[in-house]
């Protein structure tokens, strides 16, 4: 399986111990040139694998281990340099107060040094590799529907995933040779099974809710029968992109697919962890929330908290808490509207706090009285959930968890605004709510930390 864990794929893992490796000698060496004969001991491995351990932390704050933001050598270039120099800047203020964790004076530059070098050098092989070698897994697509199309687009968009599609079959003979994306339309039904052997192909790929009436399964039954592998092209797109694709989705496939089970230890434990984050939240961060409740309360007119009604699990409402953002007769005549960019309802401070967060800082007291957990899908209003659901299929299953504070629609999808995000989001709820599990959780957490960071996808 290409996919090793939600978001990490075994190219990533191995890039990442790799660069752990690396970074580690990199360090040793530097020693060595400027000390002399350094002997390898477990004093000097602690000290490097710190330096190891905070460069790679930058590096992941700088987007070097998401394959999709890297594009060019440029961008890789700058953004290494970025994050070297916020590894010298952490490791100075650490060395400042622990002088023990030094390794060695004048080391630490020469080493800066040779880290870069190593990590450029390492990264135009490892994206060299990546595009000569042989992909992993090639998958042929049966069928030219948009749910197909989209799926190619959203694989050859993601080479680091080792994915190659091999062609398009379609059941009408005059559409042979056609174009779709790249490649087109390689075959009919009966040449599956020779396309099979002359590409090697590891996976045919069929979406059920385009076969029926329009595929002759009495064919490819006796194609599975003779060996060839098919898999639902729902369980590819999920398997590959992190979502699930709503579009022409049956309930049978959500209802025999594996997943979306509950367990009462996870039940349990997804709750501990909810009351111990939220808990020390509300504590840590209570300095904070009274500078905010102040920068609130003394820049515009109105309360410096905002409740709003929004719907929990099983379709229940409760009142969600959040600092103000927006002026107090925000939807005096419009009702209820989605916020959008540069929205004039808006107030000054409001929009910092929405692009940091910490406008939904109070929300951390719905988790520890338990209207929401810490993570999950994001809670929506009734008057949107009542038209979403009318729009949208499969849009009320989302509500078979608690609402969360952030979610997996969050770290991996831009804010929006509108019918077609509410759509996007959902594919990435339903995935989350299928495969639901404390690692995942856990995954998701150190991803908002870094989004609330680096300031991203606030409106």
């Amino acid at each position: 399986m290409t996919l090793l864990f939600r978001g990490l794929t075994w190219r990533s893992l191995g890039l990442i111990v790799c660069e752990t490796t690396g970074i580690v000698g990199a360090v040793y060496a530097a020693a060595y040139i400027r000390l002399g004969a350094v002997q390898w001991t477990d004093h000097i491995l602690r000290k490097a694998a710190l330096i190891a351990l905070v460069t790679q932390l930058c590096l992941y704050f700088a987007d070097l281990y998401d394959f999709r933001v890297i594009t060019d050598r440029r961008e890789l270039f700058v953004r290494a340099v970025q994050a070297l120099g916020a590894t010298s800047l952490i490791l100075a203020g650490l060395y400042f107060w622990l002088e023990k964790l030094m390794i060695g004076r004048g080391v630490f530059i020469l080493a800066a040094v040779l880290v870069i070098l190593f990590l450029f050098g390492w990264r135009l092989a490892f994206d060299w590799a990546v595009h000569r070698v042989g992909p992993r897994d090639r998958l042929l697509l049966v069928g030219t529907s948009e749910s197909a199309v989209k799926l190619a687009r959203e694989l050859y968009e993601r080479r680091d995933l080792g994915v190659e599609i091999v062609g398009f079959i379609d059941p009408d003979p005059a559409k042979l040779g056609s174009p779709v994306i790249n490649p087109g339309v390689i075959g009919t039904i009966d040449d599956i099974p020779s396309i099979v052997r002359k590409y090697n192909v590891d996976e045919v790929v069929v979406s059920l809710s385009d076969a029926r009436g329009k595929l002759p399964m009495d064919k490819l039954l006796d194609m599975k029968l003779d060996g060839v592998s098919f898999e639902h092209l729902a369980s590819v797109y999920e398997k590959y992109t992190g979502k699930i694709a709503v579009e022409n989705l049956r309930p049978s496939w959500l209802i025999f697919s594996p997943g979306f089970r509950k367990s009462h230890f996870l039940r349990v434990a997804k709750r501990g962890l909810d009351v111990a984050v939220s808990l020390a939240g509300l504590v840590l961060g209570a300095p904070l929330m009274v500078l905010v409740a102040a920068a609130v309360r003394f820049t515009s007119p109105g309360p410096v908290l905002y409740r709003q009604e929004r719907v929990g699990l099983r379709g229940r409402t409760f009142r969600v808490v959040k600092f103000r953002s927006m002026r107090q007769d925000a939807e005096k005549g419009t009702g209820a509207v989605w916020a959008t960019k540069g929205d004039t309802r808006v107030t000054p401070v409001g929009g910092f706090l929405r692009r940091s967060r910490l406008d939904e800082l109070p929300q951390l007291w719905n988790v520890l009285r338990g209207d929401m957990s810490f993570v999950g899908p994001r809670p929506e209003r009734p008057e949107f959930v009542s038209s979403l659901t009318k729009e949208i299929p499969f849009y009320g299953q989302r509500h078979s968890v608690r609402p969360g504070l952030t979610g997996w629609a969050q770290v991996r999808y831009t804010y929006g605004a509108s019918l077609e995000d509410a759509m996007e989001k959902l594919q990435y709820d339903l995935f989350y709510i299928k495969n639901m599990s404390i690692a995942l959780d856990l995954f998701i957490i150190a991803n908002t930390v870094k989004t609330v960071v680096m300031r991203r996808g606030g409106q």
